[in-house]
């Protein structure tokens, strides 16, 4: 265990001082500080406002760019270090691939995941010196919902960075995928679908595989239970199960996704060509 975290510790170290870090920390910092500073909290559109509004425009923010910064920056994990010849520096030493490879797992994910975070701990702490009430449920739910899109997303990121020996391959592919999911969470791409006749239950399939789609709808549905902002679709999934076995899915598919690919990247890993 003592040269798993060790190699986590390793790989977060790296991270932090790398500029894509620094970059990746003031896209989420920044972008609450700019609602701050525009006055978000302190008006009302569609019946949301204080933190619950800013807390929903973060929500479409990070919905498009969490996932394409957590793949193109760990897709690059181990077919960097494979270019870079540090992997085989690395395997020189008394690590087994197990201890390296989920150690590179367990360091990106706290490297990804904690500044999503700390942004919402920034807005929460302002909020509550600003007066504004805390919207605790939503909060905690959110932060559930962050880590298991961050988890989906960063397990894909790792079983394309095992499967392929450039990094520029992996970013390509990476890109590729995030647009192709990107693609499917349009809501009136989903409609235009219902329009040809499609069979409802295959449309919400559809969406429902989609880790971006599900983490929007139930995001969404913290706020507006009803969701009457989402058009026909959502009234498929409110028939189709409760609320909070909805939410309790939105958490568990994602979380359960990303530990799949991962792991599916490691049984490739240990059996590829390491160098």
């Amino acid at each position: 265990m003592k040269n798993l975290y060790l190699i986590a510790y390793l790989d977060l170290k790296e991270s932090i001082r790398a500029k894509w870090f620094l970059v990746y920390s003031l896209v989420f910092g920044g972008l609450i500080a700019l609602f701050f500073i525009a006055g978000v909290t302190e008006s009302q559109v569609m019946g949301f406002s204080g933190l619950s509004r800013l807390l929903l425009m973060y929500i479409q923010i990070t919905i498009v760019i969490l996932p394409i910064f957590i793949l193109i920056t760990t897709v690059r994990s181990i077919s960097g270090d494979r270019d870079n010849h540090i992997l085989e520096y690395m395997l020189s030493f008394p690590i087994s691939l197990k201890q390296y490879y989920w150690g590179k797992v367990i360091g990106r994910f706290i490297t990804v995941y904690i500044p999503v975070l700390f942004a919402m701990i920034i807005a929460i702490v302002y909020g509550s010196i600003k007066g504004s009430p805390i919207p605790w449920n939503i909060f905690f739910l959110y932060t559930g919902l962050l880590f298991s899109l961050s988890s989906a997303f960063l397990g894909i990121a790792f079983f394309i960075s095992s499967i392929v020996k450039s990094s520029e391959v992996a970013l390509g592919i990476a890109f590729f995928i995030w647009i192709f999911l990107l693609a499917f969470i349009d809501i009136a791409l989903i409609s235009l679908m219902m329009q040809q006749r499609l069979d409802e239950q295959l449309i919400i399939f559809i969406a429902m595989i989609n880790p971006m789609e599900l983490f929007r709808v139930a995001a969404i549905s913290l706020f507006d239970p009803e969701l009457t902002v989402m058009g026909p679709v959502a009234f498929y999934i409110l028939d189709s199960m409760s609320r909070a076995l909805f939410l309790f899915l939105s958490i568990i598919y994602p979380l359960a996704l990303g530990i799949f690919f991962a792991t599916i990247g490691f049984i490739i890993f240990k059996k590829k060509d390491l160098v």
